[in-house]
């Protein structure tokens, strides 16, 4: 695929269960090394979306095509090595209860990679560092952790095979802001360094306003709008205008700009 050309293109996509259909007409471009924030009301199949993009759910008609391939149409064999181009953070972290971080890390090496238990080892011990986490947490199971280190034990599983792009359901629901905070940045920090492409789920207002480059409004089962939040909050449509401008979108406003403001030059 060309450097310009959409890393994910979807067209016309619907999905539904049985008689009820979540979407219709549904079209989205991502573009390579952006951070695109997800939102739209409960219910409205964001996770839905994400599991179609990503082979884990079969769309009903439309198409999607991951790295300029149509995931429909793909091979079983094809298709593990686009997977292996990917990385995902399910809601609640989804880690084995009964393996430690590192073995949860290593997992996905093992699976894909015949590698000797200890680089595998020290490979995952690398994931670990990068998502933030101390290294002392290696041994530990997921019940001995709090929820913000769940959430950076998931993400290094996440990056276990180097993916081009990280697909992160609610990262930051449930942590306290200071937590959401450093988790934002952390991702930011990741996508600088590391090239990545980000399509992330959120409700959280403040990681909207901080990390993302766009934001894709799905209500109405399609997406309304996918566009800088200047644009996107302008948006004449009930949903957004509640969303972006009640009291809590203000406030994330308001923050954001705040830290943006450079300091006034000295004497």
């Amino acid at each position: 695929m060309s450097a310009d050309e959409p890393i994910i293109r979807i067209r016309g996509l619907r999905n539904q269960f049985g008689d009820f259909v979540v979407h219709e007409n549904l079209d989205l471009d991502v573009r390579r090394g952006e951070i695109i924030g997800v939102v739209g009301g409960s219910g409205s199949g964001k996770s839905v979306l994400m599991r179609a993009i990503i082979g884990l759910g079969r769309p009903a008609a439309g198409s999607i095509l991951l790295f300029g391939e149509d995931v429909a149409t793909m091979s079983d064999s094809r298709r593990a090595l686009v997977e292996q181009r990917c990385g995902v953070l399910f809601q609640n972290g989804a880690l084995f209860s009964s393996l430690t971080v590192a073995e949860n890390v290593g997992v996905a090496l093992t699976e894909h990679h015949d590698l000797d238990a200890e680089i595998v080892h020290r490979l995952a011990l690398l994931k670990i560092a990068l998502a933030g986490l101390p290294l002392d947490a290696a041994d530990k199971f997921p019940s001995q952790l709090s929820g913000g280190m769940v959430k950076r034990a998931a993400l290094a599983r996440s990056l276990a095979l180097d993916p081009e792009i990280l697909f992160l359901d609610e990262p930051t629901a449930g942590l306290d802001p200071i937590g959401a905070a450093a988790f934002d940045q952390l991702i930011l920090t990741l996508r600088d360094s590391l090239g990545l492409t980000v399509f992330l789920i959120t409700h959280d207002l403040d990681t909207l306003y901080t990390i993302c480059d766009r934001v894709a409004v799905l209500a109405k089962k399609r997406i309304l709008v996918a566009d800088t939040l200047d644009v996107v909050e302008q948006v004449d449509e009930p949903w957004i205008q509640e969303y972006f401008q009640g009291p809590r979108g203000r406030a994330a406003r308001r923050a954001t700009q705040t830290h943006s403001t450079p300091l006034p030059a000295g004497p």
